[in-house]
């Protein structure tokens, strides 16, 4: 498979035929992430100290003392995997996955980014157009946040989320994500850059970035993109943004943040 040609990539909104396709994409680039996520729940000192009291209270009423060593773990790795939420842990956003990807299409359907370097124009379709935007107020349009797509001869390579506006003038992203067929073509770059370019159009002064707790990666992204970590010389604001936290108030995502 030859290089991608970046001039060849579309950035657009998400539409609603695409739900199924960003979500098959957001779960192959966090394949695994869920897994360590629990892992690190799991040997945490308060973890290990509850998991400890509830393995002796067993050791009581059972006879077998690996029974009694495992059930407390299984339990407590199954009871993760369903209260856990993904798009928090894993993803990097507040919203349940199942509203926050469903909803957010609603919007302006024919909407595309402008390039930092120039390229496709921005193209925004008359409101007769956009049937699925009327059906939504300001408000619930605002609370839905958007998905933007990579898109190369009718395949997506990319998305990245902006979160819901909770603060004017600060944006947060999440879940930026590429096809493991286009790492290190400059996919995330173009997406992060140019989103940044259109808030930076609307007023916006600061952007957060959330990444999964433990993915390496996704930090060494973002800090190539020029963002810095929470606590790292930021000024303080009337609400500080903080990390998505999970089972027993342990930080499930990292926060980095970038002045426009």
């Amino acid at each position: 498979m030859g290089k991608l040609d970046p001039e060849e990539v579309t950035l657009r909104r998400m539409k609603e035929d695409d739900i199924e396709t960003v979500k098959a994409l957001v779960k192959e680039g966090c394949e695994g992430s869920e897994n360590r996520l629990i892992l690190h729940v799991l040997t945490r000192p308060l973890c290990l100290f509850l998991l400890a009291v509830l393995s002796s209270a067993l050791r009581c009423l059972l006879h077998s003392f690996i029974l009694a060593l495992s059930t407390p773990v299984l339990l407590l790795t199954i009871y993760l995997k369903i209260t856990l939420p993904r798009s928090t842990g894993v993803l990097g956003s507040s919203r349940p996955s199942w509203d926050y990807v469903g909803s957010s299409f609603r919007g302006t359907h024919e909407e595309s980014l402008l390039r930092p370097t120039g390229g496709a124009r921005r193209r925004v379709a008359p409101a007769d157009q956009d049937a699925s935007a009327g059906s939504m107020g300001p408000e619930r349009r605002r609370a839905a946040g958007q998905v933007w797509l990579a898109e190369a001869d009718g395949e997506i390579l990319g998305c990245l989320f902006r979160e819901s506006e909770k603060r004017p003038g600060v944006r947060r992203f999440c879940r930026l994500v590429t096809g493991s067929w286009h790492r290190r073509e400059g996919l995330a770059r173009l997406l992060v850059h140019s989103l940044e370019r259109k808030e930076k159009e609307e007023g916006v002064r600061r952007v957060y970035a959330h990444v999964p707790y433990l993915s390496q990666v996704g930090q060494a992204v973002f800090k190539k993109l020029g963002y810095q970590p929470l606590g790292e010389g930021e000024q303080e604001e009337e609400q500080p943004e903080a990390p998505e936290k999970g089972f027993l108030g342990y930080p499930v995502t990292k926060v980095f943040y970038k002045d426009l």
